[in-house]
Formats: C-alpha cells, sequence, structure tokens
C-alpha cells in the first residue's frame, strides 16, 4: 500500500487489527478484510474463519480496490480525546507546579485572555491540531476561550485538516471567580456566544459531513453564575448540543460547590439541567456513590484525565469500578494540566494509576493496612477500550471500531519504523500482546497514517 494514500473510500483494506468494543477485552482481527464506502463508513468486516472471505478477497482485487497494509502494521481505531483545552496548548509541559486555583489565575486564564488575537490562535490552534493528529487523535472533544472570533478558527482548523471534533466557545461570567480582564461580560453575552457558535458550527459550509460538533461548555460551576448556568442548560435542551464542563476535580473545586450550592457538583449540574446522554463530565474524582448513581442514570460519561489528575486532583479516579457499573467513560488528556498531549501516555497513566489506587502508596504502612481493599486494577485492554471505543460511546459517535455502520476513523501503526520505540521478537510477540506492547511502547513516530471517515488527515 502506497503510504501516501489520501483516500480509503470505496476501497477494500486488508489489514491486521485491533479493536476493544467491550472494555476488558481485545478483539484481534487478523488478515481482515474492511470494505469501506463513499462517505467513509464501513460497509463490512469479514474475517478469514468467514465463508465468504475468499470470495469478498477475489472480487476486490479484481475489482483493483484491494489495498494491503504492509507486513508489521497495524491498525487501530483512532484515539478519542475526550478532554482538550485547545488554548492551553502553548503551555503544555509548563505551569505544573501550583494548585488549581493558582494555576488558573497565574498562568491559565492570562494565556486563554490572549486568543483575543486572531493571528496568535491561527497560529496555536494550528499546530494543536497537526499534533494531536500526528499522535493518532482523530476525535478531541475542544473546550476554546470566550472568544467568538478564535473559537471560529479552532472549527475551521479542524475541518481544514481533517480531524473530527466537537467545540465549545467556553461560558464563564463570575465576577468572583473570573479576572475582570477574561470573562464574559453578562449573562446574556454568555448565552448569547453560545448560541452563535452553535449556528457557526451548525450552518459551515465546509461541515456538509458533520465533522466538527457544537458543545455547550460551562468551564465550571465557579466560573458561572447561577443565571448562566440555568441558561446553558436550556440551551443544552433546545438544541440538543453535546455539552462539557468539569465536576468534582480537585478537592478546592469540589468544596466550593458543596460551599455556594449545598450539594455536589453532579447533583447541581443535574439540577440546572445540564446532566444527560451527551454530557462529558470531566475528571470527576470525588463523586459520591449517589453522583455515580446519578450519572450512570442520566446516561451522561465520565472524562478520566490520569495524567492531569496526578498534579491537580489529589484524587485517583476509580475506573474500574465506573465500568463495571455501567458508565459512560473515555478518556482524556487534559492538556495542558495534563502535561502530554499522547493518548497512549495517558492509556499508560490510566493503568499505572489504578494500580496504586489499589495497593496504596505509603511505605510506611504494611500491605495489608496500605491497600484499600477493594479491587481498582485495570489493564491495557481497559485503557485502549476508553481511549476508542469507550470515548466514541460517551459521546455517543460512530466511531472508535471496526464495525459495519461507523465510520472509518483508524491510526496505523508501524512497528518497524526506522525511529519507533516497539521492538517485537519472532515467537515471543503475538496476538494481542503485540497490542500490549504498541499501548506501553509506541511513539508518535510509529504512528505513519491516520484517516478519518477514510480521508487521510493533515
Amino acid at each position: 500500500m502506497n503510504a501516501g494514500q489520501h483516500t480509503l473510500r470505496n476501497k477494500t483494506l486488508l489489514a491486521h487489527a485491533f479493536h476493544a468494543p467491550v472494555a476488558g477485552e481485545v478483539e484481534v482481527l487478523a488478515d481482515v478484510l474492511i470494505g469501506i464506502g463513499a462517505a467513509g463508513e464501513i460497509l463490512s468486516v469479514t474475517r478469514p474463519s468467514d465463508p465468504d472471505y475468499q470470495e469478498a478477497k477475489s472480487s476486490a482485487e479484481s475489482r483493483g480496490v484491494l489495498e494491503t497494509l504492509p507486513k508489521g502494521s497495524y491498525l487501530l481505531p483512532g484515539f478519542v480525546d475526550c478532554h482538550v483545552h485547545a488554548p492551553q496548548y502553548p503551555q503544555l509541559g509548563n505551569a505544573l507546579d501550583v494548585p488549581l486555583e493558582v494555576w488558573l489565575q497565574k498562568y491559565t486564564f492570562p494565556l486563554e485572555a490572549r486568543y483575543q488575537d486572531a493571528a496568535f490562535a491561527r497560529h496555536a490552534y494550528g499546530l494543536l491540531v497537526e499534533d494531536l493528529l500526528a499522535n493518532g487523535t482523530t476525535t478531541a472533544l475542544y473546550f476554546a476561550t470566550i472568544h467568538q472570533e478564535a473559537t471560529r478558527i479552532l472549527v475551521d482548523t479542524c475541518l481544514e485538516k481533517g480531524q473530527r471534533a466537537l467545540v465549545g466557545k467556553v461560558a464563564m461570567d463570575h465576577p468572583e471567580s473570573c479576572p475582570d480582564y477574561y470573562r464574559d461580560a453578562s449573562v446574556d453575552a454568555a448565552l448569547d456566544g453560545t448560541r452563535s457558535l452553535i449556528d457557526y458550527v451548525r450552518t459551515h459550509p465546509d461541515n456538509g459531513e458533520g465533522k466538527v460538533l457544537p458543545v455547550v461548555t460551562p468551564r465550571f460551576i465557579p466560573s458561572c453564575t447561577d443565571a448562566t448556568l440555568e441558561g446553558l442548560g436550556a440551551i443544552a435542551r433546545e438544541c440538543g448540543c453535546h455539552v462539557q464542563t468539569h465536576c468534582s476535580e480537585s478537592d478546592w473545586e469540589h468544596a466550593y460547590v458543596l460551599s455556594r450550592h449545598g450539594m455536589t457538583d453532579t447533583e447541581s449540574l443535574d439540577r440546572f439541567g445540564l446532566l444527560g446522554r451527551h454530557t462529558m463530565l470531566a475528571h470527576s474524582n470525588l463523586l459520591t456513590a449517589s453522583d455515580m448513581e446519578t450519572i450512570r442514570v442520566r446516561q451522561a460519561a465520565v472524562a478520566h484525565c490520569p495524567l492531569s489528575n496526578a498534579y491537580f486532583a489529589g484524587a485517583v479516579f476509580p475506573l474500574r469500578a465506573a465500568l463495571q457499573k455501567g458508565l459512560h467513560v473515555g478518556l482524556g488528556t487534559d492538556i495542558s494540566g495534563g502535561p502530554s498531549a499522547s493518548m497512549l501516555e495517558n492509556c499508560r497513566a490510566a493503568v499505572t494509576m489504578s494500580r496504586m489506587l489499589e495497593t496504596g502508596v505509603d511505605p510506611e504502612l504494611g500491605p495489608e493496612q496500605r491497600a484499600s481493599g477493594k479491587p481498582a486494577r485495570v489493564d491495557f485492554r481497559h485503557a485502549f477500550h476508553v481511549a476508542t471505543a469507550g470515548g466514541a460511546n460517551a459521546l455517543d459517535l460512530p466511531v472508535g471500531r471496526f464495525e459495519p455502520g461507523f465510520q472509518f476513523d483508524a491510526i496505523l501503526v508501524d512497528c518497524a519504523a526506522e525511529k519507533g520505540t516497539i521492538r517485537l521478537f519472532d515467537g515471543l510477540d503475538e496476538g494481542e500482546n503485540i497490542l500490549q506492547k504498541i499501548v506501553f511502547t509506541a511513539s508518535r513516530a510509529n504512528i505513519v497514517n491516520v484517516w478519518v471517515s477514510g480521508q487521510k488527515a493533515v
């Protein structure tokens, strides 16, 4: 196959692939045939054990539409990043030395305020989208800023470069929590700006396939007045849009909402009409049992951000418990609260954090006293699931797995890439163990092709 192949639409792909439609399980698709339609949708998935396999392969060959992936390359669903602060990309890897409430005021709000400059926004967003695609992120859920022009530039950039995205103009109008130089001027400004962005996305001339969706985006309860939260809930009901916000992220933020509203973030968001099937709650580390049940009943979702939580949350989200309870859970980088734009690194962090949550970390205690007493660990199968199919299901998007009716959003991992970091050994690495090595050792250099709806992304 030509590595520069621009489109796989109307093609049949012969590949060795992995996907994980079910949490904790990996399906190995060896020598699978994937038929891709004119709009990038998966038409068929034919395994060698299927009775029509040879006929399907011969037919594709005779019609000149068979594309065969190189040996040593493996096809994965594209990564779905469920929590990205797009304007914070310039400080990725910086500003990690203070608590969340200080981080916002000292570093983050001043940076986000710079997006009043359209040229700055265009440059930063261009780099961000290109780098995320190169890291294999085919879908991203983006917080933007309060600025209408800059947020529209982010929408334009995703469409131009071919990334599937959900984009929200941030609403933040509370004068006690937001600086004078960076906040919505009024409740009406926050609500009208949200409506304007929704209209822009839905009527965009280059968005006919709906690759970019609008998102109602209250930053979090501390940054919004009750009137704005109520108005955003009404907009979400009217437009049927996705909703994204932060939920019980840190001790400070969790305690603030308890003090102001006399209830948890989950309870408060629910009463404002902001909790539903298309709601993504970032972090959610400090959920009560009642909160978790409410999220499950409302069919809302959690964006688990393991790297970011290590710096700002002071707690570990119980991923295994949430999955066992039946919550929708995706994985997020939380750029720039998380210091990596790589979903693979966050997969590794999810596994690591889960083991530490189960075993405990205090060396002065014996193993029995140190341990939590609750099963909490997950493995690479769970991490890969939440980074792909789990995140897609959380967002209610038809991506993240290789099944008919889903869009062909995929990445090609070359385990023998010249500057790659995967080392496979004959006789030792086979089946899902190859995926395990990809999850734990692959780097950007190993990701040699990225497709969104069958089209090669920039």
